[in-house]
């Protein structure tokens, strides 16, 4: 944005809530048309799910939820050496502190580490993070989050949870965030997917569920329409017409959704490991976060992992203010921004 180019960016748009909020700063100043990866932004199909939603026809929104369960087994361990030819290993680290090459440090095991990724929750997640927020009309971020998971199943260099449930509180309604990536072996489904649970029922799949068990109908037509194009069509769309206005997905809607994931990982991160039993905590008057913890349990069950040895890294439950993008526990907000390694800095004014 500073040298005068516009940009379409991978998701997460972000590696920490600073810099995403810079990053939406220098847009606005520098009058550039930036669109975020988010892809389903720029599906009708969706939108009109969205809509649907939205509508109050299929009952009020209660639970907004996005899965995100691929296969994320163990990465092993790759000792220290020298990197390729052709990879400058220094400008790859950018800001992250400088550190020996390692093969799981590039393409694609950097996503499990914090240095330099966000796990799969702010990898694969973000797309069904924003589709979960997107559903709660008019949501930018939460009022509270609080997360629960681990790096279960094997020992291995990666750093990130591998099993993860994150809950944001809106005044709106609920968002609910699974994380698994124990799947895809022992009859252990991989998900990815969103779900919205209301008053009247469940609406996912571009069809309404009603909660006593009566016949699935097909989502009505909402009339709703994205720009055509798809996402990258759309983004040249706007480069060209300089309508900001248009694109599917703006840098702001890039940034509070890659925001959720890092809020889920901070809540994740200042918490400490416990023997979790469910029936000893209480979290909500809500079936589906319990749903969603059993899930974990089940998932760890699965791949034959007895509970009684287990230790869940159980997050703080956080308060959080919208407005100021900041924490009201100081240990949290030193997770919000990072320190940067010098060239590759984000100033404070940009």
């Amino acid at each position: 944005c500073q040298a005068g180019k516009d940009a379409y960016i991978e998701k997460p748009i972000s590696h920490n809530v600073y810099e995403g909020r810079k990053l939406v700063e220098a847009a606005e100043k520098y009058k550039r048309v930036v669109q975020h990866g988010t892809q389903q932004r720029s599906s009708g199909g969706r939108l009109n799910e969205i809509l649907a939603v939205q509508s109050g026809k299929y009952g009020k929104l209660l639970v907004s939820k996005g899965y995100c369960c691929k296969p994320r087994w163990s990465i092993g361990h790759k000792k220290p050496g020298t990197p390729p030819n052709g990879l400058d290993f220094d400008l790859w680290l950018g800001p992250a502190p400088e550190q020996p090459y390692h093969g799981n440090l590039v393409h694609y095991n950097w996503h499990w580490f914090w240095d330099t990724g966000n796990g799969d929750t702010g990898n694969q997640g973000v797309h069904e993070m924003d589709v979960a927020r997107w559903a709660i009309k008019g949501a930018a971020l939460p009022k509270s989050v609080w997360s629960i998971g681990g790096r279960f199943g094997y020992e291995d260099q990666g750093e990130t949870a591998n099993t993860q449930l994150a809950v944001y509180e809106y005044d709106e309604a609920i968002l609910l965030f699974e994380t698994r990536g124990l799947v895809g072996r022992h009859n252990i489904p991989r998900v990815v997917k969103n779900e919205y649970y209301t008053t009247e029922g469940k609406i996912t799949g571009g069809r309404f569920y009603p909660k006593n068990g009566g016949k699935a109908v097909g989502l009505d037509n909402f009339g709703g329409e994205v720009q055509p194009g798809g996402p990258f069509g759309n983004f040249v769309d706007c480069v060209r017409s300089r309508k900001r206005d248009h694109l599917n997905a703006d840098v702001l809607e890039g940034h509070y959704s890659s925001a959720l994931c890092h809020l889920g990982n901070i809540s994740y991160r200042t918490g400490k490991p416990e023997a979790f039993d469910l029936k000893s905590k209480k979290f909500h008057n809500n079936p589906q976060v319990g749903e969603g913890v059993e899930a974990l349990n089940d998932n760890l069950r699965g791949i034959g992992l007895d509970l009684k040895d287990v230790k869940y890294q159980v997050g703080k439950s956080l308060e959080f203010d919208p407005e100021t993008e900041r924490f009201r526990d100081e240990g949290a907000n030193a997770l919000l921004g990072r320190n940067y390694r010098e060239p590759f800095l984000v100033p404070e004014k940009v």
